[in-house]
């Protein structure tokens, strides 16, 4: 499958419309309080290391301890909200989450909370947000129309960016009257909220016609798709080159706030809600830039954005300079996030959508538990100037890159399931976990096709490896030189009739088709057993 650089705009729906549906409102809702109670406990983290340590490494690191298990666990939970009923899977890692929180709560009051431990509990809690989100992601095409899918999206940066507007904000006035452990207390009050809804919600029974992959052939499949598909890959790669310098943003806002401007949690927590109004309002923006730009030119705007931004944080002393460039800050960073999740969101099909997802997680909080952590360790070194220039350097480069590597146009991929090979009918009838199994599809072609045809199957060689092949090639029958031979090796028979029943796309059709077009007549198709 080949895919052109994006160059027209898309007329995208209003950013309101998925909340007129209950079900997706409700768990909306929901999510934005615990997104809230997580920024909270993200600002109470970094103030008590503010105030019990002077190492601006350690400060950072409370983003990486957050991010770093998704990093690490992202596909696993991909493969289980793939694989498991994503309601009930979301409904136990927030009673977890729960139980967490209170223990992370009981200490902190009782002034039994050091550096280590309160890094350790943190990680916990991002392991907890790792099974999360894929989950999570993996649910919104099931509550909304595809249609609708891009405006989802930009409810999630809204949610996201709200509780960044909020939650800094109602954090420091807690922190400065009540102290952080009521900030963590409510933090795990949102989990249980979010528990919940999760049990009030009823998810529509699904076919359960098809058993459930195997957890460690899911987590391999699943990672298989992403290595295979050039248009995941440049999505990724897009997110990763804005997030790296991004990150530094996050990373050092607090020392930005208490060594640049001398101000107190109150006021770290109103720079934090400046970047979240921002956002909103880039999220809000978002449609008519879509109706008016290619996916490209916004992102290119974006990162000069947000690149200059970064320069004047390096530059500038005063608070109402810093609040009023964090603004557009906010905005640039919804365009850019709220775009590629979308087109993730677009693009995967509904058997690998939570793994795919998670890799975008992975990358996610890998650019930005990485970057925090360097641009920490920059900022120690050689102090928060050079750290946010180079930032913004890295930032204005990377947007520039979408000259050589654009988004790619996914807008006429068809991207719904399509079953259109033949039930395979064999005379030896192999259990589901045999294998590996070699699949040979022999075509006549004519001469003056076989050029033609030779680029064709290279297409269709991406498809049989995103759904399932583990090798593939095409071969020329040396006795019949106009005779081509497709061989591919698939790890288990499971594994290829998932190929027949669900895997392939309306996209991989189109893509077959015209392969077989160029042939002089169907292909003659060989299921090979392995005879040990």
């Amino acid at each position: 499958m080949s895919a052109e650089p994006s160059t027209a705009p898309a007329v995208a729906a209003s950013a309101w419309a998925p909340l007129r549906i209950a079900a997706f409102r409700s768990l909306w809702l929901a999510l934005l309080a615990s997104n809230i109670g997580t920024w909270m406990q993200t600002v109470g983290a970094q103030w008590l290391l503010v105030e019990e340590s002077g190492s601006d490494t350690l400060v950072a690191v409370v983003q990486t301890a957050s991010t770093l298990p998704i990093l690490l666990l992202a596909l696993p939970s991909g493969a289980l909200a793939d694989t498991f009923d994503r309601r009930r899977l979301l409904l136990g890692v927030q009673v977890f989450l729960v139980g967490v929180g209170l223990v992370l709560t009981v200490l902190t009051v009782a002034q039994r909370m050091p550096p280590t431990l309160l890094l350790t509990l943190t990680f916990v809690l991002g392991a907890g947000q790792a099974l999360t989100g894929p989950a999570w992601m993996a649910v919104i095409p099931e509550l909304v129309p595809r249609a609708q899918l891009a405006s989802a999206s930009a409810l999630g940066a809204i949610s996201m960016n709200l509780a960044r507007a909020v939650g800094p904000a109602v954090a420091g006035v807690l922190i400065a009257r009540t102290g952080v452990g009521v900030v963590f207390g409510l933090n795990t009050l949102s989990f249980l909220i979010f528990a919940l809804v999760l049990w009030r919600w009823r998810r529509p029974a699904t076919d359960g016609g098809t058993a459930p992959e195997r957890f460690t052939a899911a987590v391999r499949s699943g990672g298989r798709y992403v290595r295979h598909s050039p248009v995941v890959r440049r999505i990724l790669l897009r997110a990763a080159l804005f997030l790296v310098p991004g990150s530094a943003l996050w990373a050092l806002l607090p020392l930005v706030a208490t060594r640049r401007l001398g101000l107190g949690s109150g006021g770290y927590g109103i720079l934090l809600g400046a970047v979240g109004v921002g956002a909103v309002g880039g999220a809000l923006l978002l449609p008519r830039l879509r109706a008016r730009w290619s996916l490209n030119r916004l992102l290119v705007v974006a990162g000069a954005g947000f690149a200059a931004v970064l320069a004047v944080l390096a530059l500038s002393r005063s608070e109402a300079v810093v609040v009023a460039v964090l603004l557009p800050a906010g905005v640039a960073w919804v365009m850019v996030l709220s775009s590629v999740n979308a087109a993730m969101q677009l693009f995967l099909p509904g058997w690998v959508r939570a793994r795919g997802l998670a890799v975008y997680q992975m990358v996610f909080a890998g650019a930005q538990a990485g970057g925090a952590l360097a641009w920490g360790a920059l900022s120690d070194m050689s102090g928060l100037v050079a750290a946010h220039l180079t930032a913004a350097a890295l930032m204005l480069a990377g947007a520039v890159t979408l000259r050589w590597w654009p988004m790619r146009d996914i807008s006429g991929l068809n991207r719904e399931p399509a079953v259109f090979w033949p039930e395979p009918h064999l005379e030896l009838e192999p259990d589901g976990q045999d294998g590996p199994v070699l699949v040979t599809a022999s075509y006549p072609v004519s001469p003056e096709r076989e050029a033609a045809f030779i680029e064709a199957m290279e297409a269709v060689r991406r498809t049989r490896l995103q759904t399932g092949a583990a090798r593939w090639g095409l071969f020329r029958d040396g006795e019949q030189p106009h005779r081509f031979v497709e061989a591919y090796l698939v790890p288990s028979w499971d594994e290829h009739l998932r190929q027949h029943t669900g895997r392939l796309t309306g996209a991989d059709r189109a893509v077959e088709e015209r392969a077989r077009a160029l042939a002089d007549g169907p292909p003659q198709v060989s299921h090979l057993l392995s005879a040990r």
